[in-house]
């Protein structure tokens, strides 16, 4: 899977702030390097945690609606499938200037 988080900010915004929201809103953290008994865990959380491209944008979309120097965001998620002869795609764009 790819997701996409384009954001319009006033003021400072953390990379690493975007990087976490693409990581909670997935069905498990992503680790670069695992031992195969990590492995299992991992599979077994993703497993009890499934996460549609659908859930995953969404689930961006509230992480940054929390972020108040956010004005204007666009989440897009899309998941390579290996048994299906499509791709799983979803977008969401939302403009938040009108935030009181």
């Amino acid at each position: 899977s790819i997701v996409s988080i384009s954001v319009r900010f006033d003021g400072f915004v953390w990379i690493e702030d975007l990087v976490g929201v693409a990581e909670k809103s997935a069905s498990c953290t992503l680790y670069p390097l695992l031992k195969r008994k990590d492995e299992k865990y991992v599979t077994e959380y993703a497993y009890d945690n499934p996460r549609f491209v659908e859930d995953v944008v969404r689930e961006c979309a509230l992480l940054l609606e929390e972020m108040e120097q956010v004005r204007w965001y666009k989440v897009e998620a899309e998941n390579y499938e290996s048994i299906h002869n499509h791709n799983a795609y979803a977008l969401l764009e939302k403009d938040t200037n009108g935030r009181s």
